[in-house]
């Protein structure tokens, strides 16, 4: 399963100031760009469910040419909760009586559907009084469009283009625009590796899919496709390196369990699936204790001691 909370929370933390920019361009205009400061995680019980909670990212900045700070909370949502901005507000309650500092909150929300509209108001009121109106900016990529953002020369744009409003037969021409895009960025191999392997996870594409992905590269300029084949190259070489990796565990499993089998019999299914189970490291290791068993008993002796 796809592990969106990471992934996200990997790419807003490295580039917190291009996504302000990008986003929220009257609130990157007001600070000083080199005050911004990621603040730990915060983790918070919530009582009446007794789950808990952790903030994605809070971030300590000040306004340009003053001494005077804020907080940045920003959430990134995969899924749409009834109860939502109520949790936000409880998280700004929260933070705010913890650092008795302004707070601006953000959410994106990343999820394909639904397509409506969430909330991003907590109210409690009386028909005579209103007693609290909360409000948080909120970013739906769902209803945001693309081409909106194409010529957006941000590393976001880039890789948040794969999560935005896309009709399925243009999902072949969004990966290879974000690519495009990202090629002509020219970051550190580590900045690039973050977004295309963002952009890759979100348009995992078919063998048909593929084809047009390939044609619309073809119609760029060939500086830009060179680029681009720079970063398909390296998912290629990740792709090998791990197939690589893969064999080889595979193949000594398969080699362990031969000589397991020869020394102290048949396993029984459960044995041999503890096996299989076992990493690398502890496969080699085991490799060098079956030369000492006599009987199926010495291994389970042996894996009950590598589970202590």
């Amino acid at each position: 399963m796809t592990d969106h909370d990471r992934l996200f929370k990997e790419l807003l933390s490295t580039f917190l100031l291009e996504f302000l920019e990008l986003f929220l361009p009257q609130v990157a205009a007001q600070i000083d760009p080199t005050s911004l400061t990621l603040l730990p995680q915060e983790y918070f019980a919530d009582l009446t469910t007794g789950e808990k909670h952790i903030v994605d990212l809070l971030a300590q900045v000040q306004l340009a040419g003053q001494s005077v700070g804020f907080l940045i909370h920003v959430e990134a949502q995969a899924t749409s909760k009834a109860d939502f901005a109520r949790r936000m507000f409880f998280y700004f309650a929260r933070l705010h009586q913890k650092y008795l500092q302004p707070i601006y909150p953000v959410v994106i929300f990343s999820f394909d559907e639904p397509l409506r509209e969430e909330p991003h108001t907590y109210t409690v009121e009386f028909p005579d009084l209103k007693v609290m109106e909360f409000n948080f900016t909120s970013i739906q990529l769902n209803r945001l469009n693309w081409r909106d953002y194409l010529h957006q020369p941000n590393p976001v744009a880039a890789a948040l283009m794969a999560k935005m409003q896309i009709a399925p037969r243009e999902r072949p021409r969004v990966k290879a625009e974000c690519l495009r895009s990202l090629a002509t960025l020219r970051l550190d191999p580590a900045r690039t590796q973050l977004i295309s392997g963002f952009v890759d996870t979100y348009l995992r594409l078919n063998t048909q899919e593929e084809q047009v992905f390939q044609a619309e590269i073809g119609r760029l300029d060939a500086a830009e496709q060179e680029g681009i084949m720079q970063i398909v190259t390296s998912w290629m070489a990740q792709g090998i390196e791990q197939g690589i990796e893969q064999g080889i565990e595979q193949g000594e499993k398969s080699l362990i369990l031969r000589l397991l089998t020869r020394r102290v019999g048949a396993l029984s299914p459960g044995l041999q699936s503890q096996v299989e189970a076992l990493p690398l490291p502890q496969l080699e290791a085991l490799g060098e204790a079956l030369l000492d068993f006599t009987g199926s008993a010495d291994l389970e002796q042996w894996l009950a001691a590598t589970r202590q």
